[in-house]
């Protein structure tokens, strides 16, 4: 360098160096090149070697500007450099190895027999789950032009199911339900907790004072956001939530965000009728008693008795002294009591938006439940309807959810009642919230199910949830559930009538059956026989006023079963 740098100083202030002098061929008009011209051009392809010159003529410069700084500055500044020279080499090779590796090869052979084995190294699943996305989300550029899109659909299946521990059932469900690019983000979320949350008891204390009498005692908490009121969520506390004395006296109780939003949805008003069909373990009976402020009637009801303990003890813990507990079956309780301004059903479902706390459902499910959940459903969701009093005043609305984010327990079910029934969708008064489903796969919907909301676990960071409002039009059953309810008894009547007559031949069966009397020995046989003739010829002679009894009975036969269809109708 110092050589060059002498070199560079001893020329004439007028001449450029060598290297830069006639750096590009002249051409004359001919169209061909000077002997001194051609040796330049050759000079000029060797690109390598003009860059290495021109580095060294820029470092000089640099090594001028720092003629006036201490030599400690100056290796300071070289060192500096340098980096910043080896960072450039470093990016370019990096950038290289990436497009020579973009597009992702399938495994073949041994290799596919590997997938799913527990000795496969979970960071090697990771990263083909990532590269296998990215090919997928651009199929047309990174596709090998021999594999089809289902191979790699497939191989995504098995990974996911391998790496975050699914059933290939479950896996292929949620890659039908979101799309590519949140997949891996909603397994994710399923794999996190939930935060904690509370709900205020407002029948006893405000959010504010609840919140300053936790703070001191070690709680870290902030409201859950701008949509409710009474939430607290908790991100640390130094004692256990469930046994504070605001706790013991009913101020609060442990409830998920979600858990809040049908009971917003539902907006009853003081001194209503309201059904909470599925109430246990309380926490939305009890919300609906504190936006009544203890005024009307509340019902809470749930199927399973067990459950009812822990329903009363909440009602009393947090002095809800509107509610009335019972044990029925929901599909029954029309039968028991109607007439309802409000009802509520939070029904019972597959629990696929609550992963995170059950995880026994990432291989548990099969389609056999998903559709005995959906048949429960639409049974509970059609005797929710006809528990609600169309011609209330204030009221006449139902609210259906589920835990579940599957389209057959929430949109199925919802279209199901409305072509069963009388009534309409209407807003739920949510702010938050995915609109529903119109439309899935094959599945058409009517166009009203976007007034439906959704909740997911990787958007609004709380169980996954589904909330739907509807308004009954009219308390009369449509003419087809009629006809049917119709043609159900008429298939019994016949049975009924079955039995009879089988009850009746098997009577003369069993007489048939009966071991004959011992015929007596001697000279009496004779006697006995001819009075058992005397007997059997009155027995099987009916009497005159026997056979006009039977007559009448025949005739008015066809006149009670007219009679019966008319009061059944």
């Amino acid at each position: 360098q110092q050589q060059q740098q002498q070199q560079h100083f001893e020329q004439p202030p007028g001449i450029l160096p060598s290297h830069l002098h006639n750096s590009r061929p002249t051409v004359h008009s001919e169209g061909h090149f000077d002997a001194g011209d051609a040796d330049d051009a050759d000079d000029d392809d060797d690109d390598d070697d003009d860059q290495d010159e021109f580095d060294l003529e820029a470092e000089s410069e640099e090594e001028e500007a720092d003629d006036g700084l201490l030599p400690v500055e100056r290796q300071s500044r070289r060192i500096e450099r340098q980096r910043a020279k080896d960072l450039k080499l470093a990016e370019a090779e990096l950038q290289t190895n990436i497009e020579d590796s973009e597009r992702f090869v399938l495994p073949s052979g041994q290799e596919i027999q590997k997938i799913g084995s527990e000795s496969e190294d979970l960071a090697v699943v990771h990263m083909r789950i990532k590269d296998n996305l990215s090919t997928l989300l651009n199929f047309k550029e990174k596709r090998d032009p021999n594999r089809a899109r289902s191979e790699y659909i497939r191989l995504l299946t098995r990974d996911l199911a391998f790496y975050y521990g699914y059933s290939e059932y479950m896996v292929t469900r949620m890659l039908e339900l979101f799309p590519l690019s949140e997949v891996s983000e909603v397994l994710e979320a399923n794999e996190v907790q939930r935060p904690v949350t509370i709900r205020t008891n407002t029948l006893k204390t405000r959010r504010r004072d609840l919140a300053q009498a936790l703070i001191n005692r070690g709680v870290n908490l902030q409201p859950v956001g701008d949509w409710t009121k009474v939430g607290l969520v908790v991100f640390e506390a130094s004692v256990p939530l469930g046994a504070t004395p605001e706790y013991l006296a009913g101020h609060y109780i442990l409830q998920s965000a979600s858990s809040m939003l049908p009971v917003m949805a539902l907006a009853p008003q003081p001194n209503e009728k309201v059904l909470d069909m599925a109430a246990a373990p309380g926490g939305k009976t009890t919300h609906i008693a504190a936006l009544m402020k203890n005024t009307g009637l509340v019902v809470a009801n749930d199927a399973t008795k067990a459950r009812t303990k822990s329903l009363t003890a909440n009602i009393h813990r947090l002095g809800a002294t509107n509610a009335i507990v019972c044990n029925y079956d929901g599909r029954e309780f029309p039968k028991v009591m109607g007439s309802f301004d409000r009802v509520l059903l939070d029904a019972p479902c597959s629990g696929t938006g609550v992963i995170a706390k059950d995880q026994s459902v990432k291989t548990s499910k099969t389609e056999l439940d998903f559709q005995r959940c959906s048949k429960l459903q639409k049974e509970l969701i059609l005797a929710a309807i006809d528990s609600v009093d169309a011609r209330s005043k204030s009221g006449g609305y139902i609210v259906y959810s589920t835990c579940s984010i599957m389209v057959d327990e929430n949109e199925g079910v919802i279209d199901y009642a409305l072509k069963h029934r009388h009534v309409k969708l209407v807003p739920t008064g949510l702010e938050l919230g995915k609109p529903g489903f119109t439309k899935f796969r094959e599945k058409r919907f009517d166009a009203s199910l976007s007034l439906t909301r959704r909740f997911y676990p990787h958007t609004h960071n709380m169980d996954g949830f589904f909330v739907a409002k509807l308004k009954k039009l009219s308390n009369e059953i449509p003419k087809k559930e009629k006809d049917a309810v119709n043609d159900v008894l008429a298939v019994q009547q016949p049975k009924a009538n079955g039995t009879a007559k089988g009850q009746q031949q098997q009577q003369q069966k069993s007489q048939k059956s009966q071991p004959q009397k011992k015929q007596p020995n001697g000279e009496n046989l004779k006697h006995v026989q001819k009075k058992s003739k005397v007997v059997v010829s009155e027995e099987a002679a009916p009497a005159p006023a026997q056979q006009q009894g039977k007559k009448q009975q025949k005739l008015q036969k066809p006149e009670q079963q007219k009679q019966q269809q008319q009061q059944q109708q």
